[in-house]
């Protein structure tokens, strides 16, 4: 038998993945900055690495899974807390995903522009 994901699954899948994605951002983060111990050469010569119109593309997955991930965060808490909430976990991952596509254009706009 082959089971076919629906919101549930798919909103559980999205949530770990961004989630996972903000984490290793984090952990980069945490890397870049303690590379100026090193020196400021080896510092500027990593933070030359973010000019690459590549990262301009990571910024903005990192800031479409940090939208998601709250939104997502937020929807989780009321099905947990609002005792009729599970009724409506699929309607709620809809107004996730539309709140997201909603944010979404804007920002990409904005941060792919230059």
């Amino acid at each position: 038998m082959f089971y076919r994901g629906k919101e549930g699954e798919w909103s559980w899948i999205l949530h770990r993945l961004t989630g996972i994605g903000v984490l290793l951002f984090l952990v980069a983060h945490i890397v870049d900055t303690v590379l100026i111990a090193w020196g400021p050469e080896v510092y500027n010569k990593v933070i030359a690495l973010y000019r690459n119109p590549i990262f301009k593309l990571g910024e903005v997955g990192l800031f479409a899974a940090v939208l998601y991930h709250s939104l997502n965060g937020v929807r989780i808490t009321v099905v947990d807390f609002w005792p009729s909430g599970t009724k409506y976990h699929k309607q709620m991952f809809y107004v996730v995903m539309t709140l997201f596509t909603i944010g979404m254009i804007p920002v990409s706009f904005l941060m792919l522009r230059h």
